[in-house]
């Protein structure tokens, strides 16, 4: 009701949505904002209104690793006690390792700077030889978005297997990858099978735990270990209501980012057991990551897990809030999967392949004529062309449910600007 009173209202007697653009229609125009990449996750736009307009509220939902520290956790960075981490002495890590061990259900757990080198460090270590084989979604994170750092680094030959909409995979495709002739020398040896929750790519996808508790007893069978990249395990926990450590159960080791949905400015933690942690932090001081008063770092990291993941439906419940107006434009200009917004994660696709995602996104990050008459003010909503040609957008803790519901009136601007466009064209 909201956004067809908005569409009466502001958007006047512009045409319904869902009719066909003129062949590139914005190209000409929108060509110098930038260039957009499915793979360029930091490129962006420009924030200028026209003519220099100075009332422009800027939503930005690139990602959920653009978050700041609010006052309180910059004042427990402040206040943070510190000591050597790389000497074990630093007490604030020292409790945030506790703290998250406990959570995850392990025995240990290790703060590393980045959720790209906890994943690293992990496959260091359960594949201990040059040559060691991990088996990888063909759209995990690890495998496309970290530079191929387990071949480039650590020696670990990756094999994928098919990543399906659910961020799942098929297990007998993945029983059918294991290698089970070592040591023939013609193979690799399998050591690692690597899983993703939630899945990026595939828009905040939950794994269901009966697939992870089925990959785990195939594990197990042939003797393997599982690795969770779960850098948005805690938004997983969220969606499914249960504690981490249910779903870390049918894991051996998991990644879980402190900077992105749990707003800490930095950081990640690396659980698993002892002696795994313990050959972790010899991996993470040859890759540069021993770190020295980093409890000013892990203060925040506390703030995070103790007070930050409660919070996180809010933003799951602001993404489906945008999903659900997308649908709302009749007859529909944007195509979205319902069943798939599960967490803060929005995939969604324009049904008319005349209007590219870069074009939209550009119209989205740009300050249009006649839109501060309209809204009230410019409004500059920021989000990334995606896989697939898609569109990404990403909740977190900066963005309101007024900021969502600034982004809905923007893109309904948007889409009744295209369509006066392209009515003037004929």
């Amino acid at each position: 009701m909201f956004l067809k009173t908005f569409s009466c209202r502001v958007l006047g007697s512009f045409p319904r949505c869902g009719v066909i653009f003129p062949r590139n229609p914005l190209g000409a125009r929108y060509a110098a904002l930038g260039q957009y990449s499915e793979r360029g996750y930091y490129n962006r736009p420009g924030c200028s209104g026209p003519d220099g307009a100075a009332d422009v509220r800027v939503v930005d939902l690139r990602s959920d690793t653009v978050t700041k520290p609010g006052p309180a956790m910059r004042q427990a960075m402040a206040e943070a006690e510190v000591g050597d981490d790389v000497m074990g002495e630093d007490p604030t890590v020292n409790e945030l390792q506790k703290i998250a061990a406990e959570m995850f259900g392990m025995e240990a757990s290790l703060f590393v700077p980045s959720g790209t080198m906890s994943n690293l460090i992990a496959v260091m270590v359960h594949c201990r030889e040059r040559g060691d084989e991990m088996i990888v979604g063909d759209l995990s994170h690890l495998h496309i978005y970290e530079q191929g750092g387990s071949a480039q680094l650590a020696g670990v030959h990756a094999t994928t297997v098919t990543t399906r909409p659910d961020g799942t995979f098929n297990l007998m495709q993945l029983e059918g990858k294991i290698r089970h002739g070592y040591p023939d020398p013609h193979y690799p040896r399998t050591r690692l099978i690597c899983v993703e929750n939630t899945h990026n790519i595939q828009g905040g996808r939950v794994l269901p735990l009966p697939f992870l508790q089925e990959v785990r007893a195939l594990a197990d069978r042939y003797g393997l270990s599982v690795h969770l990249d779960g850098a948005r395990v805690m938004n997983a926990a969220v969606a499914l209501d249960v504690p981490p450590s249910t779903i870390l159960q049918h894991t051996h080791t998991v990644s879980v980012c402190l900077s992105k949905g749990l707003g800490s400015p930095v950081g990640t933690l690396l659980a698993g057991p002892q002696d795994f942690i313990s050959r972790a932090v010899r991996c993470r001081k040859a890759l540069g990551g021993g770190m020295r008063q980093a409890g000013i770092l892990a203060a925040a990291g506390k703030l995070s897990l103790q007070e930050m993941v409660g919070r996180l439906g809010e933003d799951h419940h602001n993404a489906r809030t945008f999903a659900l107006a997308l649908l709302d434009c009749e007859p529909s200009l944007f195509a979205v999967d319902m069943s798939a917004v599960e967490t803060n994660i929005l995939r969604f696709r324009i049904k008319d392949s005349a209007l590219s995602p870069q074009e939209f996104c550009a119209r989205m990050g740009q300050v249009g004529d006649g839109e501060e008459a309209a809204l009230g003010q410019g409004v500059q909503v920021l989000m990334y062309p995606h896989h697939e040609n898609s569109i990404r957008a990403v909740w977190h803790l900066g963005i309101s449910p007024e900021d969502t519901q600034l982004a809905i009136k923007k893109m309904q601007f948007v889409a009744a600007q295209l369509l006066n466009e392209q009515v003037k064209a004929q």
